[in-house]
């Protein structure tokens, strides 16, 4: 079952990375243990013996398993056992699918599955990296077909310097958060966040990278070379070529016909009458043809397509290759929600609401990354009915959570921070209508959203994709803004959004086996001026700028500070006082341990009035200061005020007057608003005022010992 155990070293910026095989996992195909640094991972490649009935694809799937115990953590769920994958999980899955999918076979059906099980973390090396070169040695050695290795690695850029492998402490201050995944020729996947980062610069980084992939490559090389399995035979799925001539001769011109129209609706109509008149021509000589019809018409639609493009640099709509779909951006679409925009691409329709609650509401995270909480949530939905299916609801797929991790990464360079903006922010992308590039009109659907919501980001945020169609002959030729049925049959998708200033994020889709330096910089190039002319034709004349309020029905926020010592004091014994105040106001009160206060309430008079009750709490009178007081009480040897709220003290009779007084009703009687001098507190903790010594003075001291800002904001329409 196992095999001889072997150990393979080299490293991976400064940390030592060790392959260890022949040890774990031995009923895998290929399997082996990636140590970098301290972060442990298990890698499988495991493949079915042979296609199941009925697949016309490759059943591949990638499994990134964090347990919690690699960062000695325990869920913190009711029964304590993970659950579903969390989205940063899905996220780390889909960008390790990425680059190994398009190397295996086209016509392999054989059921494929990788699993990357995380045993362990360091924070300054991230499990995500060697979960990839786990994955790729895994099914490089093992006898599955595929034609790697691939490796990757994660670039930060700090200071203007670029740092492979950044460890906790740099990705802190990093500017870009790039993943980069090749072989030893070409660049295969790219996955990037940064702080508008430009193009010149994201080039580098990522060339820079791709040098350090080639080292991998060729360590992974040699332990193919040691211990690599032979690939094992597999039954072709491949369709036979003369009949795919001859049915290709005989609906060609029908073919071209049904896909010359922009309109997505129109085509498939057109084409449901040629699969018949198919079936009805070649079913008695090619009786499988009914079962692998979707197969066929693909295959015949993706050879007229890629013609067009690379022969006749023709697109189905008419456009040309550098041409952008017509496009709408409309906001304040919804009544009583926070915020809204709508932004249309062609048949592409995304409906973004964007919704502001208290700093509570954050969202909390349970993963074994340092990361505890989110401040922007960003969520995308795509119902059945956007692509003209019926078909019901269903929870977000690992699609869905890509793609709106993808909008919120492109946006959050961009947000104001908690002390500019102290509201914890939801977008959430409906896709009403889809036929391409989805995922980057939502975030141009997002940022105008957020600036109607108020929400005062640095800049606008703009998405656009790249295509690109290749021959064997090495020729190739890119195309902006892809509809539907040009990402179907292309080999590319390279999605960039940003600002005029530079890149906010970077995802790339690709079917081939890589993309070289040229194709890399042209689609930066043209990614770049599609975005430049989204944000200044449109984006900026639905809506110029964040509008100077936010909505009525918003909630109303007040931050104020308070001494961190006082805290106690606010909150109570066991939540008391802050829960009567939270009753008796109806605002929310958020309190974090540097003493930052934040109140929130729809009614602003409910927030102002949960803020006077906190600054009576936290007021601390001053020796020889002079304050207005209400008089609450008299007693024989004096009167109580209330000089602050929550803060009373006594004047004794002698210190009413500057001559005797007999009886305090005298002088002074319940309710009378009078000036009092405070004389501080006595050994049994009892505040003495004067009001005799405070007729002198004429200052007031108001209670005022906290800094605070107001975030009240009614509803502007754009002029």
């Amino acid at each position: 079952m196992f095999e001889k155990f072997r150990t393979f070293e080299t490293t991976l910026a400064g940390k030592p990375l060790i392959i260890e095989t022949g040890k774990m996992a031995g009923l895998a195909n290929g399997s082996c243990l990636v140590r970098l640094g301290e972060t442990s991972v298990l890698a499988t490649a495991t493949a079915s013996a042979k296609p199941r009935d009925g697949i016309d694809f490759l059943p591949l799937s990638v499994d990134f398993d964090a347990r919690l115990y690699a960062a000695g953590k325990i869920p913190g769920s009711f029964n304590k056992r993970e659950g579903r994958p969390t989205d940063k999980s899905i996220l780390s899955s889909r960008v390790i699918d990425r680059p190994i999918r398009p190397l295996f076979p086209k016509d392999l059906r054989n059921d494929v599955a990788i699993n990357l099980l995380i045993l362990s973390v360091e924070p300054d090396c991230e499990p995500e990296v060697a979960a990839m070169l786990g994955a790729s040695i895994a099914l490089s050695i093992s006898d599955i077909p595929w034609n790697g290795p691939i490796a990757g690695v994660h670039v930060g850029l700090v200071d203007g310097n670029v740092i492979i492998n950044p460890n906790f402490e740099e990705r802190q201050k990093s500017d870009l958060e790039l993943t980069v995944a090749g072989s030893l020729e070409k660049v295969v996947m790219i996955e990037a966040g940064a702080k508008e980062v430009a193009d010149d610069v994201m080039f580098g980084a990522i060339m820079t990278a791709h040098e350090e992939i080639k080292k991998l490559c060729a360590f992974i090389n040699g332990i193919v070379a040691e211990i690599g399995k032979p690939k094992f035979d597999y039954p072709s799925c491949e369709l036979d070529h003369d009949m795919f001539d001859k049915i290709f001769a005989f609906c060609e011109k029908d073919l071209m016909f049904a896909l010359d129209t922009d309109d997505k609706t129109v085509r498939d109509a057109r084409v449901e009458p040629i699969k018949d008149a198919i079936i009805e021509k070649f079913s008695e000589e090619y009786p499988e043809i009914p079962d692998i019809m979707e197969e066929l018409i693909y295959k015949l639609q993706k050879k007229i397509v890629r013609r067009w493009l690379l022969v006749d640099k023709k697109r189905v709509d008419g456009r040309r290759m550098d041409e952008i779909r017509p496009l709408d951006a409309q906001v304040a679409l919804i009544p009583r929600v926070h915020g809204c925009g709508m932004f249309t691409r062609g048949q592409t329709q995304v409906l973004t609401v964007c919704t502001l609650g208290s700093i509570s509401e954050v969202q909390l995270l349970d993963d074994i990354d340092e990361q505890t909480e989110k401040r922007y949530i960003h969520h995308y939905n795509m119902p059945g009915f956007s692509t003209g299916e019926a078909k019901a609801a269903r929870s977000p797929g690992r699609r869905e959570i890509g793609h709106g991790a993808l909008a919120e990464r492109s946006l959050l360079p961009v947000l104001p921070t908690i002390d500019e903006f102290p509201y914890t922010i939801r977008c959430v992308s409906e896709v009403i209508s889809s036929n391409g590039s989805t995922s980057q009109a939502s975030v141009c659907g997002s940022t105008l959203a957020l600036m109607d919501a108020g929400v005062p980001i640095t800049a606008p945020v703009a998405g656009i994709s790249c295509g690109l169609i290749t021959e064997e002959d090495g020729s190739w030729s890119t195309m902006i803004d892809i509809q539907g049925l040009e990402d179907f049959y292309g080999d590319m998708d390279f999605k960039v959004a940003g600002t005029h200033k530079g890149i906010t994020s970077i995802q790339m889709d690709l079917k081939i086996d890589g993309l070289t330096p040229e194709i890399i910089k042209e689609a930066f190039e043209v990614t770049h001026k599609g975005r430049d002319y989204i944000i200044d034709e449109y984006i900026l004349k639905a809506i110029p700028g964040p509008r100077d309020e936010v909505s009525p029905y918003a909630p109303k926020m007040i931050t104020m500070h308070i001494h961190p010592d006082k805290i106690r004091e606010v909150i109570g014994t066991g939540g008391k006082v802050i829960q009567k105040i939270v009753a008796d106001t109806g605002a929310k009160i958020d309190i974090e341990d540097d003493g930052s206060v934040f109140i929130s309430a729809v009614n602003r008079d409910s927030a102002l009035a949960a803020q006077e009750i906190i600054k009576g709490i936290v007021f601390e009178p001053e020796v020889g200061a002079i304050y207005e007081g209400k008089v609450t009480k008299i007693i024989p040897i004096g009167a109580f005020v209330e000089f602050a709220p929550g803060k009373e003290g006594m004047v004794h009779i002698s210190k009413l007057e500057n001559f005797r007084v007999e009886k305090v009703e005298d002088v002074v009687s319940e309710g009378d608003v009078i000036k009092v001098k405070f004389l501080g507190v006595d050994e049994k903790g009892r505040m003495n005022l004067s009001k005799k010594d405070a007729v002198q003075r004429e200052s007031i001291v108001q209670p005022a010992e906290t800094e605070e800002k107001h975030y009240s904001r009614p509803l502007r329409k754009p002029e």
